[in-house]
């Protein structure tokens, strides 16, 4: 059980754990969704949401077909998911692969080396495309 469902803020503010959410996506991905996999708190930062994006395009040369189309882990703040979620479309259990990102993540946080992300879900596959092709 999360620290977050321990200290009863899961659905603070209407996020919870497993809600699948329709969000603004990038041009010709209408059907991606987000799921909300864990919400954890941190004294400094608040409310930390790790989500998974599925449905996506994005190019990746080092993938056989040519393109990623899920994203198990991203980090985000409350804000990006107020500036992205449109609709809670459905609830499911957690993504399992993303908990490989989220301890890479969690080790690098813990250690000064990474945060959230606060912008919108769209420019987050838009960064995660342009680092995999650089």
């Amino acid at each position: 059980m999360s620290l977050a469902i321990r200290l009863g803020i899961s659905r603070a503010r209407g996020f919870a754990e497993g809600q699948v959410w329709s969000y603004q996506t990038r041009i010709g991905e209408a059907s991606s969704r987000l799921l909300i996999n864990k919400i954890e708190y941190d004294p400094n930062l608040g409310l930390i949401y790790h989500i998974s994006i599925s449905d996506v395009r994005v190019n990746n040369p080092g993938a056989p077909s040519g393109f990623t189309t899920k994203l198990q882990h991203a980090p985000v703040s409350r804000k990006t998911l107020e500036q992205s979620c449109i609709k809670v479309l459905d609830h499911a259990s957690p993504n399992p692969e993303y908990l490989v990102g989220y301890s890479e993540w969690k080790i690098r946080f813990t250690a000064g080396d990474a945060g959230v992300f606060t912008v919108p879900v769209s420019e987050i596959v838009d960064s995660i495309e342009k680092a995999i092709n650089q």
